[in-house]
């Protein structure tokens, strides 16, 4: 939230009537009432947040609790939290971005080649490009985001000799899952996370495994590598069952449907991002929901969309009508609509009353309209 400008940004003059403007500084205090998890933060300025982003306003948030400690999962420096990100760089090494407003004031938005969204030629983990991390011959938990922009990935592990490693999934974005779910390929768009355990026991030493995106090409295919340096002993574990608290709701409990279209537009003119064919207006309530309420909600995309809800984890129904994939195991707070798909998502709002948003994780997307007000009453 900010201070000084009433929580607004200047570039599309519109003004949240129920902001409150102030030249103080404030303390705000977050309970962590919520399940242990690999969470982010980024700047979230309206109109404005993707050229933030994309200059580093972001990080990770680990949420711990006694019950994930003892199952005796991969831990210390065998636990790497990954942030990945592609981004573009000017000739003198400056961070390249197309804004229509370079001051980042007045005209949201940018130039027409992009946007569909900004994708740079540069991978970063953790703000370094292409990094080899070494490592030992043993099971590690890589936490990992994805914090681009807009680019998609689908990882793989691939040994020196070309073998595929298996990614074994034990997380979403709101934390563990209910039981592994083992994949040799994980799609992930921007915004979500998924922790994986990945056992480099039977990878030679002195070898490496690479981490590569199969939606990439040329230098964006490489993501990172891994160099396989020792062996070790390794007392870590993947328990069969992981977690007994994730929610359970069915479609009876819910009391009411609701449907939400994500597509293009037009807004003030200009080529804009529409959620049910209106560009977001910081002044108005576009859902009311009752405190403890389950509900379903349909979303269906034109184009890649990830769909993510400001405090809520949801579990993923149905995809096209037909079950959930495989990485839409756990409780998330962001979904992946591929072009033309439609998902179910359910929920219970619970925990706080209050506004708070929802919006395409595409951050070009956000800052063109798609997002929306849900207020908890």
């Amino acid at each position: 939230m900010q201070t000084g400008q009433g929580g607004h940004g200047l570039g599309h003059g519109m003004h949240d009537p129920r902001a409150v403007p102030t030249k103080l500084t404030r303390d705000y205090t977050f309970p962590l009432d919520q399940r242990a998890a690999l969470l982010w933060y980024h700047d979230h300025r309206m109109d404005f947040t993707a050229p933030a982003v994309w200059r580093g306003l972001a990080g990770l948030q680990i949420v711990r609790d006694d019950a994930e400690d003892s199952l005796g999962l991969p831990a210390g420096r065998r636990e790497l939290p990954l942030m990945i990100a592609d981004r573009a760089f000017a000739a003198d090494g400056s961070l390249d971005y197309p804004s229509l407003d370079p001051t980042l004031r007045e005209r949201p938005g940018v130039r027409g080649p992009y946007l569909a969204g900004v994708l740079g030629d540069v991978i970063l983990v953790n703000g370094a490009p292409w990094p080899v991390h070494e490592v030992d011959a043993a099971r590690y938990r890589l936490r990992i985001l994805n914090a681009s922009n807009a680019r998609h990935y689908e990882l793989e592990a691939v040994s020196d000799d070309g073998r595929r490693l298996d990614l074994v999934q034990v997380g979403a974005d709101q934390g563990l899952l209910a039981a592994p779910v083992t994949h040799r390929l994980l799609p992930i768009a921007p915004a979500e996370r998924y922790d994986v355990i990945i056992d480099f026991s039977g990878v030679p030493v002195g070898s490496r495994v690479r981490v590569v995106n199969r939606l990439g090409s040329g230098r964006t295919r490489d993501v990172m590598a891994f160099r396989v340096a020792r062996n070790a002993t390794d007392d870590s574990r993947i328990p069969r069952t992981l977690s007994n608290d994730l929610p359970i709701w069915r479609r009876s409990d819910a009391v009411r449907v609701r449907d939400f279209s994500f597509r293009t537009g037009r807004m003030r003119g200009d080529h804009g991002w529409l959620i049910g064919g209106l560009p977001f207006d910081p002044a108005r309530s576009d859902v009311t929901v009752r405190l403890g309420d389950v509900e379903v909600w349909r979303l269906v995309a034109d184009v890649h969309h990830p769909v993510h809800l400001h405090l809520v984890g949801f579990r993923v129904f149905s995809r096209s009508g037909r079950p959930p994939l495989p990485h839409d195991a756990g409780l998330k707070d962001t979904v992946s609509l591929r072009p033309g798909e439609s998902a179910e998502i359910i929920t219970r709002f619970d925990g706080y009353r209050g506004r708070n948003l929802f919006h395409c994780h595409n951050a070009e997307h956000e800052d063109m309209g798609m997002m929306a007000n849900f207020e908890v009453v």
